[in-house]
């Protein structure tokens, strides 16, 4: 009965924090429902080894990818508080609790700075496991202190964006996060340095409603679901029917939403190919 058990003892993580690709031995994809090896899914960059579905994976499991080597975490000591005293079944500060315990991070970002290529960039990057990567004041701020580092050392800034849209138990905090981050990118912009979005699924909600979508570069993973309202809500709304493919990566590239789709297999080196040309683009102005 061994050979049906899930051995979670014998598979060893990179670090300390939860992935959210499944523990185990097997992994079934839910794209095409064939069943292959945890192994082979990590040797793949988390995709499918039969259709090449982008599993989701966690922040730090990004940086593992991007970074070249070793890189430094920022600004995890600014965490949420309960300001509204919000409660429902659960009350916000357990809700928080179960978080930290559950995914091994402070909050639903995380920022951290490296090289690419031999070339610095600094990194925001969400995480789906911290309460659907929800966006509460704490995003909102480590994207600004970060944008903050970027602006004192000159560095090119990067958001990846995994979110289900707003944090509810922080009502107007969460929705001024909207404003408080497109109005730090407009920092950046005015000084030249460059900003990358990268979309990943899903990107919903507040988020793509502001800085996901704002990237001097603007790309996605294959696939990725992205847009503000669930496809529901839309149809129920204008009453018509949506075309097919509708809020995936692709269907916004096509309409001109995105500039590049880029499998994760291949993400560090268009990123190192993006950083060169900001940078020749720099010294030619200068």
């Amino acid at each position: 009965m061994g050979w049906f058990k899930r051995l979670k003892d014998g598979i060893q993580t990179a670090t300390k924090f939860k992935k959210e690709a499944p523990d185990g031995l097997w992994h079934k994809c839910k794209n095409c429902g064939e069943t292959s090896t945890i192994k082979d899914l990590k040797d793949n960059f988390y995709k499918c080894p039969q259709c090449n579905h982008h599993t989701r994976i966690g922040s730090h499991d990004y940086f593992d990818l991007i970074f070249d080597g070793q890189y430094s975490l920022h600004f995890n000591d600014i965490v949420s508080v309960d300001p509204l005293e919000f409660s429902d079944v659960k009350t916000y500060p357990d809700r928080l609790t179960a978080a930290y315990k559950k995914s091994g991070l402070t909050d639903a970002i995380t920022v951290a700075k490296g090289k690419v290529g031999r070339k610095p960039l600094i990194i925001a990057a969400m995480d789906f496991s911290f309460i659907g990567g929800s966006m509460g004041s704490v995003v909102g701020e480590r994207i600004a202190k970060g944008i903050d580092l970027a602006i004192a050392e000159k560095t090119p800034f990067m958001i990846i964006s995994k979110s289900g849209g707003a944090r509810m138990m922080e009502a107007a905090f969460s929705l001024m996060q909207m404003a408080k981050t497109s109005a730090k990118l407009s920092q950046l912009a005015k000084l030249g340095i460059p900003y990358i979005s990268f979309l990943t699924d899903p990107t919903t909600g507040g988020v793509s409603a502001s800085f996901a979508m704002l990237g001097d570069i603007n790309m996605a993973e294959p696939q990725a679901l992205i847009g503000f309202a669930g496809p529901r809500v839309i149809k129920e709304t204008i009453k018509r029917d949506l075309p097919e493919g509708f809020q995936t990566s692709e269907f916004l590239l096509e309409h001109g939403f995105l500039d590049f789709i880029v499998d994760r297999s291949e993400l560090k080196q268009k990123l190192t190919d993006i950083l060169a040309v900001f940078e020749s683009t720099v010294t030619q102005e200068q």
